[in-house]
């Protein structure tokens, strides 16, 4: 009897489930989507128009000569040089420290006071203004120094590297499964070794997705380098004196009355934004291949 029941059941569960929706939820799904899309839209359309103003108004300016003449020559190759400079600066000290307390905070810090009141301070970092963090660092590097720097501004921007850093280290380390540390620890791997050569290079993709979003965030800070790196319309002579960069030369050169300044300004923001998208780019390509693994 069940056996001859059985199989009705079954095809009465197929029958419903290959059965048409209803027509209430086909409108109300079209209803949702047709919202959705309708606010996308919204939210796209103030960031598609500045990129295209941008565009109009820079892309006549971009030649082969301003990307090595200075800002003194209508060119700006002194601002990019000095933007990979400071950022580069700011990575070096952003980076190992960053990770390093990331680890600590998900791995070794649990239940720790000390970790506690690293990831509290570390949270407040993220959401202090950058000027602030100018200002602390011209208080820290350039009164001591008593000039302004590479160094200096490479200071400001590894300070608003580093909770990033910090956070995304954390995240990526606490999704691997615990299921690998107990395998590790059961091959009498070290807790050391557990760590380092397991857990942080199965996390490798996350923590370097977090390195470069902090790298794209600095590269177009502005506040800060005003308080440190200052500006220069040539060459830098040295890390330990003025240096320009392209988001100081943008703000400093926007309201120049000369009509070569003033497109150079543009031509500036696209190649800032180029910079900023092709780190952008390089992130995502990570996540990607993280999801493939």
């Amino acid at each position: 009897m069940n056996d001859y029941i059985e199989p009705e059941n079954d095809e009465s569960i197929i029958k419903e489930l290959c059965s048409p929706l209803p027509k209430e939820r086909v409108i109300f799904t079209y209803l949702m989507n047709a919202i959705a899309f309708g606010f996308t839209t919204l939210a796209l359309i103030p960031l598609l128009s500045i990129l295209w103003e941008i565009f109009l108004r820079g892309i006549s300016g971009i030649k082969w000569e301003i990307f090595i003449k200075t800002v003194i020559d209508n060119g700006f190759g002194n601002a990019i040089i000095g933007t990979i400079t400071m950022v580069t600066i700011g990575a070096f000290f952003s980076i190992p420290t960053g990770v390093m307390t990331g680890i600590f905070l998900a791995e070794f810090g649990q239940t720790n006071p000390i970790a506690n009141l690293v990831r509290f301070i570390t949270n407040i970092l993220t959401g202090v203004p950058s000027i602030v963090v100018g200002i602390f660092a011209y208080g820290i590097i350039v009164l001591a120094t008593k000039g302004f720097s590479a160094i200096a501004g490479g200071f400001a921007l590894a300070v608003i590297m580093l909770p990033v850093i910090i956070l995304t280290t954390e995240e990526s380390l606490k999704l691997i499964p615990t299921s690998q540390r107990l395998a590790s620890a059961a091959l009498g791997g070290t807790r050391f070794q557990t760590t380092f050569r397991i857990v942080v290079t199965a996390a490798t993709p996350g923590i370097t997705t977090g390195i470069l979003l902090a790298i794209s965030r600095a590269a177009g800070e502005t506040a800060p380098l005003l308080f440190t790196a200052l500006f220069s319309l040539d060459w830098s002579e040295g890390l330990l004196s003025p240096t320009a960069s392209l988001p100081v030369l943008i703000f400093n050169l926007y309201n120049d009355p000369d009509p070569e300044k003033n497109q150079l300004v543009w031509t500036t923001a696209i190649i800032l934004l180029g910079l900023i998208l092709c780190v952008s780019i390089i992130s995502r390509i990570v996540i990607s291949k993280r999801k493939i693994k």
